[in-house]
């Protein structure tokens, strides 16, 4: 009789879903090592080839089609089952899979993430990182983190917090040697950290001001797809960055950067917690829920503005 693991299952589907190997292994959590030796394992059990593999892509074979056909509907009636059941313990445990912007990441970590696992030490998370949007049904994750105007529709939305702003800095030895930018258009003038949007395209620095609305295409020396590495390059005085205000507000009220074009960065739209109906979340889901909209209220009231 033949056997296979629950792992190995899931490896297929999931292969069968992303179309590469090291995607699939990145939204499993595993090495892409071990997600390739585990679909090959199956296939020596199986006694055949469930894709065909080429160093630009993995396909599923006539067989491998009519397998994840068969087997898709019953590894989803499986999870289920094993969601009810772990909906009827006591102590919230398991792993949430969460899936965010990288800077959305970064704003609910310190008052979300990290206060929830002290408070539930038995659940573990588990953190994936894109700037391109995602169908986190279809990826496999329990929760995702976008701006709200991003969340899809059929998604059940949890506001996290006031607005987020826009700023941009330089250093001052920067502004002292480049002067300070007025009016957007004065970008033209000054060096400025470009960032790469996942699309390929360069992002247009957005304003307005009064009703005013304008996108500038910035020129600089550097050009980036990680808002870390903008804010390190903004620190050695390479030029400008527009970045979250959140991600450098330490660095401003240390005065190592300067906020500049102040009356023309506009708010953005607040963070929403989102994810699908469920007929059977787990003891986990509901605590971090229940957590998140708890955290949230409290931010929202004790929060300075910082404008």
């Amino acid at each position: 009789m033949v056997q296979s693991s629950l792992t190995e299952l899931d490896a297929i589907l999931m292969v069968a879903r992303r179309g590469k190997f090291r995607t699939a292994a990145v939204e499993l959590g595993v090495s892409t090592t071990a997600l390739s030796n585990a679909v090959a394992k199956l296939e020596r059990t199986l006694g055949v080839r469930l894709f065909n593999r080429t160093t630009r892509s993995v396909s599923l074979t006539e067989a491998g089609q009519r397998f994840v056909a068969q087997v898709a509907p019953a590894m989803r009636d499986i999870h289920e089952a094993m969601e009810v059941a772990r909906s009827q313990q006591a102590t919230p445990s398991g792993t949430l899979r969460i899936n965010a912007f990288p800077t959305a990441a970064r704003e609910i970590f310190s008052w979300l993430v990290l206060p929830f696992l002290e408070v539930h030490p038995q659940v573990h998370i588990d953190i994936v990182t894109e700037g391109r949007l995602v169908d986190i049904v279809a990826g496999g994750f329990d929760l995702g983190v976008r701006n709200s105007d991003l969340v899809p529709a059929d998604m059940i939305a949890l506001p996290l917090g006031i607005g987020r702003r826009n700023v941009v800095v330089g250093t001052p030895g920067y502004l002292k040697a480049h002067g300070t930018p007025k009016i957007p258009q004065d970008l033209a003038g000054h060096s400025c950290l470009r960032v790469r949007l996942p699309n390929g395209a360069i992002y247009r620095w957005p304003f307005e001001k009064e009703g005013q609305a304008v996108d500038i295409d910035v020129e600089g020396a550097l050009t980036l797809d990680e808002a870390s590495l903008a804010r390190t390059a903004a620190l050695a005085s390479v030029g400008l960055t527009l970045a979250i205000e959140s991600d450098v507000l330490d660095d401003i009220e240390a005065g190592r950067l300067v906020r500049v074009l102040e009356d023309w960065t506009p708010t953005r739209a607040p963070l929403s917690l989102y994810y699908p109906s469920r007929r059977n979340p787990t003891a986990a889901f509901k605590a971090f829920i229940d957590f998140a909209r708890r955290q949230s209220g409290r931010r929202n009231v004790r929060r300075p503005s910082t404008g």
